[in-house]
């Protein structure tokens, strides 16, 4: 059931991924890290904010209309994972802990620190793992749809997920895929190099939440892949955390209603900084 409430919805989402949107002009470059060719771009002034899109998705699919919102007041840095969008795959597995080391490279290479960072999906995991071991490179952080650990799943979710197949997801990213990528025939590798990734993550403890510095807005939707139950649990235990629940929601939210997304990171942004004492 839960399998194919994923795919539904990610349907819906596969809608917004026009082939405009694709053909955004090219105007990123390339930073050779940790063995990647790790593609990114830069786009906007003022305070650094780092961009970390979902899984099988890639900067202009998953990023691009939040990022839309928010590029007249910060300086966005987005950027694009082992094996997805134009950052070819190499010979390694996926996995959150070196995408946290690739992340931190490239920032560290653009000569960037305190950054606020929004992941999505994916891209949250990854965000907190960079806020927790690598804290100088973070002011704030913002995660949509993202658990500290599997025991954030709804029952059954991972065992759907583990029979997931490439050919289950909507084409769109499929076909999205295939126009950027260097090797437009890998996608199946991907799938289950994801599938791997999140079937074999130990995931964070709650002694690693308690540890993270930097203030968090958790935010999830009402029906996302995320339990509420868990949401809560992440917002108590992180030490300057705020909590947001979208409601009528998805794990696809963070594109489809990218309005309240952008609106709600803006405030937390924007707000003072809590008393390093806290």
């Amino acid at each position: 059931m839960i399998h194919t409430q994923l795919i539904r919805a990610a349907a819906a989402l596969g809608l917004l991924l026009s082939t405009p949107v694709l053909a955004a002009a090219e105007t990123g470059s390339y930073a050779s890290v940790n063995g990647l060719k790790m593609y990114y771009q830069v786009e906007g002034i003022g305070r650094p904010l780092v961009l970390l899109h979902g899984g099988v998705c890639a900067i202009e699919g998953c990023m691009g209309a939040v990022r839309a919102q928010l590029v007249k007041s910060w300086r966005t840095i987005a950027m694009e994972q082992q094996g997805h969008g134009r950052t070819g795959d190499i010979d390694r597995p996926l996995s959150y802990d070196q995408m946290v080391e690739d992340t931190a490279a490239l920032l560290r290479r653009l000569k960037v620190e305190g950054a606020d960072i929004v992941g999505y999906s994916m891209g949250g995991a990854i965000a907190l793992r960079l806020a927790l071991r690598h804290p100088s490179l973070v002011r704030r952080v913002v995660i949509f749809g993202t658990g500290y650990s599997a025991e954030g799943f709804p029952p059954g979710f991972l065992d759907g997920f583990k029979n997931l197949k490439a050919e289950d997801i909507p084409a769109p990213f499929r076909e999205a895929y295939e126009k950027l990528a260097p090797n437009p025939k890998g996608w199946p590798a991907l799938v289950e190099k994801i599938k791997g990734m999140v079937g074999n993550d130990k995931g964070l403890r709650p002694e690693d939440l308690k540890a993270i510095k930097a203030p968090v807005l958790v935010m999830i939707g009402d029906g996302d892949i995320v339990r509420a139950e868990h949401a809560v649990e992440m917002f108590r235990l992180i030490p300057n955390a705020k909590l947001g629940v979208l409601p009528v929601s998805d794990h696809f939210a963070f594109v489809q209603r990218a309005d309240w997304i952008a609106a709600m990171t803006r405030a937390f942004l924007e707000a003072p900084m809590p008393d390093a004492k806290q």
